[in-house]
């Protein structure tokens, strides 16, 4: 293996990110810790922490979101709203595999319903009152299998 310098490999960091990942994992690979580029690895690290989270945050709005139309519009409901069903509880199926993702999934889940429910109203222009006051979704109840009858 080439041996680099803290500096090439901060400059690898920025200059391609994949290759630095590569040298990262080849140096953890043979327990080169010395080696590693800790400052941009550390960095690196928390921002996919990050955007797992966004991504766990967002999913569930949709899906929030697209069960509440469900519920509140049933001449409205089509194709599309199916497809973005499943697709979002498939995708959450997927993230929350991870148990952290899964504790954060729960921890957020009431501050989300509300984040959907106002969407819910601005898309659907129905009043407050054509939407649950109160998060009635769990998380075991937005990963369980769905049909749309």
């Amino acid at each position: 293996m080439v041996q680099r310098t803290p500096q090439s490999l901060a400059e690898l960091y920025e200059t391609d990110e994949t290759a630095w990942l590569d040298v990262m994992a080849v140096l953890v690979a043979h327990r080169q810790f010395d080696e590693l580029d800790t400052v941009n690895l550390a960095e690196y690290l928390d921002s996919m922490a990050r955007r797992d989270r966004r991504e766990v945050k967002s999913r569930l709005i949709v899906l929030m979101l697209h069960l509440l139309k469900w519920d509140s519009q049933p001449t409205q409901r089509g194709e599309s709203w199916v497809h973005s069903i499943l697709e979002q509880k498939r995708e959450l199926r997927e993230l929350l595999e991870s148990g952290t993702l899964h504790n954060y999934a729960e921890s957020i889940l009431l501050d989300v319903f509300d984040d959907a429910r106002k969407e819910a109203m601005i898309e659907t222009q129905l009043p407050r009152n054509s939407f649950p006051a109160t998060c009635n979704f769990t998380v075991e109840i937005l990963l369980a299998d769905w049909t749309s009858t």
